[in-house]
């Protein structure tokens, strides 16, 4: 651990305090509270008073004011000093040890060994493993049969698949005419071409039932249709029109495509 990157400055409590004060000082200056630093890293006002004052005599910081603080050149280079290796210690912990100890579930596509190099791929929304080298390759934890989960470790590169697009299909609520006023023959045809079908209000339901289709989702159907699309798999929604502009919300939060099916008749 002490030839790790970054274990200099965090081992030293004194300077991981040095380091955020010089930070809080250089993004607020030259008007800084001392309370508000104070409050900021959770220690008193007094503590924060007497590094400041070290800061000052070794010239890592100037106070050409009351109240008022500017980091020097030589506290800049401290602090960039200092913010590599920190930098250099986060990632030494993503690439290095995170990566050592995470482990992927996938399903074994075949028997496989533990050490086996394999390839892990995803289809129809599931991840798999393989001795087929795929982009992102790793190596089996355990013996495993096929079909079962197993684990994969030190895995490296990029899974490849591709996000679906959420076909969104608006009805009306019941006071509006509800499934009686759905184009059935529009939404039969947006069911043909989704493998997954999520629904919200019973409007919805009822019309999913006239065109003989059992939605896959309807308790917690947006975030279910969300993570199928997320997977890669061909999905849609028919939602009543009081959550429609919400929902579509929710899939631009998620940087998902989507396509709009107005199924309301006049």
């Amino acid at each position: 651990m002490e030839d790790d990157p970054g274990y200099t400055i965090l081992r030293n409590k004194r300077d991981v305090s040095r380091f955020q004060i010089l930070v809080e000082i250089a993004e607020h200056q030259p008007a800084v509270r001392q309370q508000e630093i104070a409050a900021m890293l959770g220690v008193t006002p007094q503590a924060i008073s007497e590094y400041i004052r070290d800061l000052i005599d070794e010239g890592m910081i100037k106070a050409p004011g009351r109240g008022r603080y500017e980091v020097t050149r030589e506290g800049i280079e401290w602090l960039l000093q200092n913010a590599e290796t920190l930098e250099m210690f986060a990632q030494h912990v993503r690439r290095d040890i995170i990566h050592q100890v995470s482990v992927w579930t996938a399903i074994a596509a075949e028997d496989l060994k533990a050490g086996d190099r394999v390839g892990v791929y995803m289809k129809e929304g599931i991840l798999y493993a393989s001795r087929m080298l795929t982009s992102a390759i790793g190596e089996v934890a355990i013996d495993t049969p096929k079909g079962d989960e197993t684990g994969v470790t030190k895995l490296d590169g990029i899974i490849e698949h591709s996000e679906s697009v959420v076909q969104v299909c608006k009805v009306p609520r019941v006071e509006r005419g509800g499934s009686r006023r759905v184009k059935l023959d529009q939404l039969e045809a947006v069911m043909g071409t989704i493998s997954v079908v999520a629904c919200v209000g019973l409007e919805a339901w009822v019309s999913l039932k006239k065109i003989g289709r059992v939605p896959d989702l309807y308790f917690g159907s947006r975030e279910g249709v969300i993570e199928a699309a997320l997977h890669g798999i061909p999905c849609g929604i028919v939602i009543i029109d009081e959550f429609f502009t919400d929902f579509l919300k929710q899939v631009e939060q998620a940087e998902l495509s989507y396509e709009i099916h107005d199924l309301i008749s006049s």
